[in-house]
């Protein structure tokens, strides 16, 4: 029971016992006047009295008999009342009917919260009932809008647009870009569609030409897949060219815009996991490019602004699929083999003979002095005969990673030394100098049998082409420079 309902029921039992303190006052004084004057007045002289005042010897007449007997019955009634306010468990018997009318009062409360509650409830019931039904008929029609859109119901245009993803393409940026071309006509519904088929990343960028009548799923398959881009370039790398001229290329032809990052990723593990044989480069450290030689020159087809790791990919699955992959019938081998497989039968390493290979690919004339360039540096690998003949001494190597001094930047252009330059350092450099085509990786394999130990070349003009010039001594080679004009 509340404070309040506390010092009310303890006020209604302070005024309801005052209330009957001042009844009995007054009955007592009422009470004795008029027994005085009855008895006085109506009662012969008598000798003695009962309780009540009436003489107990007395001999009423018939004609008082009755109405003495009904006065003498109130009087006991009135005497017994008095009485009973008078007990002593008075404030309690009154305390007690006070309890029972606050409980009473409390219980007609409850009955009168109960049924407000009710009503409430019945109020909040067809609220409850009235917002659902609005809600269902709001998300039934938004449901049949998405739907319609989803499955193209209402776009019956074949026609096709141009759609140009930016780089970095987010969920937001492609349904905007839909909308505004009229290829969905729903932005929040395509992409609830793509979240919940767990599309909503994966969108390439670049240009594609789409028809305004495709569904939801025909349109993420669509953006989602290279192959449907229309901002392709060809572009065609001819043998020897190097990485750093490769990277110069892509990124005038627009296949990338960062040429820095292209070369760090060439001279990274990046590619290792994916392409097993450049796991066997164990000397990544002493090289300029680690995939410098792997970077298979060909015509390729690229994206415009592509991610650098794609490009890089193309090359080394070319170079995989010719050197790793095709296998062709070779005299002397009773099945089919690849290039690989050959490569190890001369006793180097595959990543030497393409090592090999780019010297050749950077210093042949044509692909027949290919074969006795390739003759010439087998013999000086295996020659120990004299000091001349322990270096490669390969021009193509002095300046690399550039192709002469003439690249080398203005800063260090006269204290440049390469690390790979072959008079300098004995047997082959850290890596390959060029990107090689099949005909050098065939001469590096397969060298005519020489003895020659000397190369030098005539230098081609507009009418005559480069002459080459073989000794297997120091003193032929002397003479082979004057004829070929490159010393007096």
């Amino acid at each position: 029971m509340s404070d309040e309902m506390k010092n009310d029921s303890s006020q209604s039992f302070e005024d309801a016992f005052n209330s009957i303190k001042e009844a009995r006052k007054k009955k007592i004084e009422n009470f004795s006047m008029n027994l005085d004057t009855e008895i006085s007045s109506d009662v012969p002289d008598k000798k003695s009295t009962d309780k009540y005042g009436v003489a107990d010897d007395v001999n009423f007449d018939d004609k008082y008999t009755q109405s003495t007997r009904a006065r003498k019955r109130q009087t006991r009634k009135s005497y017994d009342e008095i009485n009973s306010y008078s007990d002593e468990n008075t404030k309690e018997r009154i305390a007690r009917d006070s309890e029972k009318a606050q409980r009473k009062q409390e219980k007609q409360q409850k009955k009168l919260a109960k049924e407000k509650s009710k009503k409430n409830k019945r109020a909040f019931r067809l609220m409850w009932l009235a917002s659902v039904v609005v809600i269902s008929i709001l998300v039934s029609q938004l449901f049949l809008v998405g739907v319609n859109d989803m499955l193209a119901i209402n776009r019956t245009n074949a026609e096709s647009v141009k759609i140009e993803i930016p780089a970095n393409p987010t969920l937001d940026s492609v349904a905007d870009l839909l909308l505004d071309k009229g290829v969905i006509s729903n932005t929040g519904y395509f992409k609830l569609y793509a979240n919940v088929t767990n599309a909503s990343d994966g969108f390439r960028q670049g240009s594609f030409e789409m028809r305004q009548n495709m569904d939801y799923e025909a349109i993420i398959n669509y953006l989602q897949s290279n192959s449907n881009r229309t901002d392709s370039v060809k572009v065609t790398f001819s043998e020897g060219m190097t990485v750093l001229e490769i990277a110069e290329k892509l990124h005038s032809e627009g296949v990338i815009s960062d040429k820095e990052k292209f070369l760090e990723l060439c001279n990274s593990n990046e590619f290792d996991e994916d392409f097993e044989f450049l796991k066997q480069i164990t000397n990544s450290t002493d090289r300029y490019y680690k995939l410098e030689g792997y970077l298979y020159p060909d015509t390729y087809e690229f994206y415009v602004n592509e991610d650098p790791n794609l490009t890089i990919s193309r090359f080394l699955s070319n170079f995989r699929k010719r050197v790793i992959y095709t296998k062709e019938r070779v005299d002397g081998y009773e099945k089919k083999v690849s290039v690989e497989q050959r490569a190890l039968k001369t006793g180097y390493t595959l990543d030497e003979i393409i090592t090999i290979a780019s010297i050749i690919e950077a210093e042949a004339a044509n692909e027949e002095d290919m074969y006795y360039i390739s003759s010439i540096l087998h013999n000086r690998l295996k020659s120990d005969v004299d000091e001349g003949v322990q270096t490669l001494d390969c021009d193509s190597t002095s300046f690399y990673p550039y192709r002469n001094k003439e690249d080398v930047p203005a800063d260090m252009k006269n204290t440049f030394k390469s690390k790979y330059d072959t008079y300098q350092i004995k047997g082959l450099p850290a890596g390959a100098v060029r990107n090689p085509g099949m005909r050098a990786i065939e001469a590096a394999i397969n060298p005519y049998d020489t003895d020659y130990l000397f190369f030098c070349h005539s230098a081609a003009t507009d009418t005559e082409p480069s002459y080459a010039y073989y000794a297997t001594n120091i003193y032929d080679h002397q003479d082979n420079l004057v004829q070929a004009g490159l010393t007096d």
